[in-house]
């Protein structure tokens, strides 16, 4: 017990080396971790946990210009001491000696490094070079590290995104000014104030009010919008002149109560739409009788005259887990009669075989549920099978809304890993509750919080 003690008392060389380099990490204490590094040369064998600290307060202390320079000499050395010690780098290691390269405006080292991690590579990998780049207004060289991240399937957030356009705007690049504010509505909701300052500077300025076509087709525009899924028509910029630039407010229905413009709720584009119909049918038959869910494909494609789609194992099974509870028939034809009034179109129901022959022994519901049979409302989907599939490719193929309090966070839809799904359901899920029986809806907003292009030739809201 004694001797316990003591050990715990006194801990190895090794054990109170690693205790003083994790405090160093938290505090960031640059020159006590130098001091560390130094005295224990010639006793401890640094492992790449060690080296990592070492570089990841290096990579911190550099924002100090009090430390910059010593944080920059020793960072390196101690990246040399790893390379000559046989000590394999990893992402992190990359990153961190990456930002040392940045903090020296050597955007071209620190892009080096980062291609050097392959398709290990994250964001963090190539910001230092990307950001060095941008700041050093070498806008074509930032443009290469974005092209590369893509090419790996990295996907920009805003602030690479703002760095990429604020270089654009610096450099007058006109066209990569375009092509940047489409790939934030696309990345981002609401832009950040620094974003909005960048966006502002762009609209204020000389080069804006000069580019721009002269002549153009406004109906082609507007199929334009339409076919991009709203909010925006990818022809570039429109009309000449001083642009309008100022803060206005958003009326609930979407109005902009400075220039009167509509903001709509945005959709997927119609070649992303038929991308995600098609993911969502592949893996369909991948999971499911590929006869039996290709079945349902040609009857959909026979009976496409759809608004809405319900998920009715959903609206059935609502609040129903009592001792009591069970599927509620009489909510889902509630919900059903609800979208009929508002459309006059009947919405197609999803319900699975076994769970529709239980609900056939209820003489009271029996005749409405065969009606909708034999008028292509209900769907039965085959015994064994994921309704969830069918109601889903139903909805997106047929461009219909969806009815359903599902988050679809299930695994089966990150299988789809669709970088547009949140986009969609915002556009396409109507969500419901129940008010002393009767169906209250929650339609999808009216609309999106992203960066919109209206049908004027000059109008833009961020």
């Amino acid at each position: 017990m004694d001797k316990a003690k003591k050990k715990k008392k006194n801990p190895t060389p090794e054990v109170q080396f690693r205790l003083n380099l994790d405090n160093c990490s938290k505090t960031k204490d640059l020159s006590t971790a130098i001091s560390l590094y130094e005295s224990a040369l010639s006793t401890i064998r640094f492992s790449n946990n060690h080296f990592n600290s070492f570089l990841y307060i290096c990579s911190n202390a550099v924002s100090d210009p009090s430390t910059k320079k010593p944080a920059i000499e020793f960072g390196f050395r101690i990246f040399d001491h790893m390379v000559s010690s046989n000590v394999t780098p990893n992402e992190a290691t990359v990153t961190a000696v990456a930002r040392l390269a940045a903090a020296t405006d050597d955007g071209d080292k620190a892009f080096e490094l980062a291609k050097g991690m392959g398709n290990c590579g994250k964001l963090r990998t190539y910001g230092p070079a990307l950001f060095c780049y941008c700041k050093m207004g070498e806008a074509d060289k930032a443009y290469q590290v974005e092209d590369h991240m893509r090419s790996i399937g990295l996907q920009l957030e805003e602030a690479e995104l703002v760095g990429l356009l604020k270089v654009s705007v610096e450099k007058e690049r006109e066209e990569k000014v375009y092509q940047y504010l489409h790939k934030l509505r696309m990345s981002v909701r609401s832009v950040s104030e620094s974003a909005a300052e960048i966006i502002h500077s762009w609209f204020g300025g000389e080069v804006a009010a000069k580019v721009g076509l002269s002549d153009w087709d406004m109906g082609q525009v507007k199929e334009a919008i339409l076919q991009n899924g709203g909010g925006w028509h990818g022809r570039g910029w429109l009309g000449k002149g001083k642009w309008t630039v100022q803060r206005s407010r958003i009326a609930p229905d979407g109005r902009c109560l400075t220039c009167r413009e509509q903001l709509v709720c945005v959709d997927i584009d119609k070649a992303e739409t038929e991308r995600f119909a098609e993911a969502v049918a592949s893996l369909a038959m991948e999971r499911e009788v590929h006869s039996n869910f290709k079945e349902f494909q040609d009857w959909l494609e026979q009976h496409s005259e759809y608004d809405a789609v319900v998920d009715a194992a959903n609206v059935g099974l609502y609040q129903q887990n009592f001792a009591e509870g069970g599927f509620s028939i009489a909510q889902l034809v509630t919900v059903v009669k609800e979208l009929h009034s508002r459309s006059n179109k009947w919405p197609l129901v999803v319900l699975h075989k076994k769970r529709l022959r239980a609900l056939l022994q209820n003489a009271c519901y029996r005749e409405l549920l065969e009606e909708w049979i034999n008028e292509k409302v209900l769907y039965g989907t085959p015994f064994g099978s994921n309704d969830d599939w069918y109601w889903l490719y139903a909805a997106v193929k047929r461009k219909c809304l969806l009815l359903t309090n599902d988050e679809m966070r299930d695994h089966i839809f990150e299988l789809l890993g669709s970088s547009f799904f949140a986009i969609w359901k915002e556009r396409h899920q109507v969500k419901y509750t129940f008010v002393k029986g009767e169906p209250k809806l929650l339609m999808p907003p009216t609309y999106s919080v992203v960066i919109q292009v209206t049908g004027s030739s000059r109008g833009i809201n961020y």
